[in-house]
């Protein structure tokens, strides 16, 4: 089993400590908060898109260090992914803290340094956050589309 003092290393620090893309859009397609009741962590984005793929993204992020770290990896990464990417992702990270499956691969890679957090049940919500928030985002706009086409049909 992991010791808690073995989640936290130099490279997860040095990413909680540079979470990009902290400026909110002025206008965005959908805005989104997760909160973690466990821990009072709470992040809350806005997301812009065009068709399927995301074009910009901001976030405010009160969350503890893993969760921060999982926000400047999404921040670092989201702009030119997909809806399916994302959803793809946080199904990755989900399978991996909570089924012990492996972390997600590619440009995503980076998450694999919140594996560790597997062992720590009370730690895996904050971590998720920013992944639930996306999700949620990205369902509005969807939602939104499926409502205008609805009415132009």
């Amino acid at each position: 089993m992991t010791r808690p003092e073995d989640i936290y290393n130099d490279r997860l620090l040095a990413l909680a400590a540079s979470i990009p893309r902290t400026e909110r859009l002025a206008s965005p397609q959908a805005t989104a908060k997760a909160h973690s009741k466990l821990c009072g962590s709470t992040v809350e984005i806005d997301l812009d898109m065009d068709g399927d793929v995301v074009t910009d993204y901001g976030q405010t992020v009160r969350a503890c260090l893993l969760g921060q770290t999982a926000a400047s990896i999404m921040g670092r990464e989201i702009v030119g992914s997909t809806a399916a990417e994302l959803r793809a992702v946080g199904a990755a990270m989900r399978a991996m803290l909570k089924q012990g499956g492996p972390p997600p691969g590619g440009r995503w890679a980076d998450l694999a340094l919140l594996e560790s957090v597997r062992d720590y049940k009370a730690r895996q919500p904050s971590t998720l956050l920013v992944f639930d928030a996306v999700e949620d985002a990205i369902a509005h706009i969807e939602e939104k589309r499926a409502m205008v086409a609805q009415r132009s049909a």
